[in-house]
């Protein structure tokens, strides 16, 4: 039986560099760089600073003022990315049977700014009735995908992944299988986090995951860069619309690529190293590009797990020359995060959309803060500038704690 073709018709996100698809993708390609002092706490104990926080967005554009005060942050963020992309892709909701339109949305962590606000509002005097209503539904993460559902009358699949930095690609992988196997013709996906909090920073500092570079924050998110010292913290939200090809062609949709491959892994060696070896992200990506029915030399670019941290970069790399040989030296290897931090759970959503234009455009977004490449780490990872070229198939990669690998594999529409 022939598979169902699945192609993106709408794209929506919420980023550190840019409030909307537009401004977020021409932030990518003038290398804008998204962190900063951190203002969402006062910072003074915290070994780390800074991070890569939303800035200047007003969600009351989306979403009514009473309904935003019972909403965490990560909530506001995802049905914000959700309505770009709903617009962007030129939907009438009155000709689409709705039991065949599902949601499927990830975070990370969920509303944990709630839970530490909840908490002192509890412990300062231990009293339950100083818990809100509204507590456990701002904090858990599946309510994003529930709201999204009720917004737009959407009645297929409905749930939440929750993977750690996989999360969104796990949302997007699942939303693909839903739609190949009938059980859905379209699929709202994608992921979001809103993580930037007292105990979040602590938890990830105490650990020795973030970077402390505070007297030169600017440069901190460097991935693959031999001074590189961990991740730097981002937040927001990306959504994209995944649409069986047929019904898009039926209703003209603009079409951005076609994906067509995904590979799911997992390392089973550590809680959070990767496998030296690289071996559950190489036979994630060999899946992606099975599954795809393409071969290794096929793929023109990788957008990278990236996270500037001093284990990653090395086995990713790593991973990559195992998959791909001698072409690995030839396709291009670029990590946002570079710019945007790493927004955990809604990393893979920006990170697909940012893969899917660098198709539909043929310019590959760059890594910036690359001014010492760690010798171990010696391919193509587009430093500073973008590059102009032919992008007819890439992979996004997204690997978390706990050994999850996730590869989806988008190429160029062709009818």
């Amino acid at each position: 039986m022939q598979k169902r073709r699945i192609v993106i018709t709408g794209v929506g996100a919420v980023t550190p560099i840019g409030n909307d698809v537009t401004s977020f993708w021409n932030g990518l390609l003038e290398g804008k760089n998204g962190v900063d002092l951190i203002t969402h706490f006062d910072t003074e104990k915290f070994d780390t600073k800074f991070a890569a926080e939303i800035k200047n967005f007003d969600p009351s554009l989306f979403i009514d003022k009473k309904q935003l005060r019972r909403m965490d942050s990560f909530t506001q963020f995802a049905i914000s990315s959700a309505e770009m992309a709903m617009s962007d892709s030129a939907l009438n909701l009155e000709n689409v049977n709705r039991e065949k339109f599902g949601v499927i949305y990830g975070s990370g962590i969920g509303g944990i700014k709630t839970f530490e606000d909840q908490s002192r509002s509890y412990y300062l005097e231990k009293n339950p009735l100083r818990i809100s209503p509204f507590f456990i539904t701002m904090m858990i993460a599946d309510i994003v995908a529930g709201y999204i559902s009720i917004r737009f009358g959407l009645k297929g699949p409905n749930y939440s992944t929750t993977s750690a930095c996989a999360t969104a690609s796990h949302a997007i992988a699942d939303a693909f299988i839903m739609i190949e196997r009938g059980n859905a013709d379209l699929m709202l996906c994608g992921g979001t986090e809103a993580a930037i909090t007292e105990l979040s920073i602590g938890g990830f500092n105490t650990m020795r995951a973030l970077s402390t570079w505070n007297d030169n924050y600017k440069k901190a998110s460097r991935p693959f860069d031999k001074d590189r010292n961990g991740f730097v913290m981002g937040e927001g939200s990306g959504s994209l619309i995944l649409e069986e090809l047929e019904h898009a062609k039926k209703r003209g949709a603009k079409i951005y690529a076609e994906m067509s491959g995904i590979g799911l892994t997992a390392d089973a060696f550590h809680i959070t190293a990767p496998d030296p070896n690289g071996d559950g992200a190489v036979r994630s990506m060999k899946e992606a590009i099975r599954d795809a029915g393409l071969q290794p030399e096929d793929i023109d670019y990788i957008n990278a797990h990236g996270t500037s941290t001093q284990l990653n970069d090395v086995t990713e790399t790593k991973a990559i020359k195992q998959v791909f040989g001698e072409h690995a030296y030839k396709l291009v290897v670029s990590s946002i995060k570079s710019m945007t931090g790493h927004l955990l759970g809604a990393a893979g959503a920006i990170e697909a959309i940012a893969t899917v234009l660098a198709i539909k455009n043929n310019i590959i977004p760059p890594t910036i803060n690359l001014e010492n490449p760690d010798l171990e780490c010696d391919l193509n990872y587009c430093p500073h500038n973008p590059i102009q070229t032919e992008v007819n198939a890439a992979i996004s990669n997204t690997f978390g704690f706990g050994g999850h690998n996730a590869s989806l594999l988008f190429k160029k529409y062709v009818d």
